[in-house]
Formats: C-alpha cells, sequence, structure tokens
C-alpha cells in the first residue's frame, strides 16, 4: 500500500510499509494530499479514494478503542 508521508515543496515522500522514498510533487494529482492512499498509473500517482476512506476509519476505530 502506497501512502503520502508528506508534502513539501517540490517533493512528496511516499511510504510502502517500511519502506520511504521521494517523488517530485508533479507526479501526483492535484487532489492528493498527506494521508492518502495512491496507485501508481502510467507515472502518476493517483488518490485511491475507497482505500484512503478504509484506511482513515481504521485510525478512528483504533483511536477510539484507546479510550474504551
Amino acid at each position: 500500500m502506497l501512502i503520502v508521508d508528506r508534502i513539501e515543496e517540490n517533493i512528496a515522500v511516499i511510504e510502502n510499509g517500511e519502506e520511504r522514498f521521494e517523488v517530485p510533487r508533479k507526479t501526483l494529482e492535484k487532489d492528493v494530499k498527506e494521508g492518502d492512499v495512491v496507485l501508481l498509473e502510467n507515472g502518476v500517482y493517483r488518490k485511491d479514494a475507497s482505500a484512503t476512506e478504509r484506511r482513515r476509519q481504521e485510525i478512528i476505530n483504533l483511536q477510539n478503542s484507546l479510550w474504551e
């Protein structure tokens, strides 16, 4: 799973498990933001909306379980 760790001026840092690598910011679609799950298609990183939402929900569930 490719996750955007952070976006700086001209680069984005993408995480793949424990591996991190930098890509030019221009290779990300405009709607991609930090924390999004992305897919690489034809040299462009596109947001995977359903995987991003599942990941966000898992994080929310983990946070909520800390208070139970």
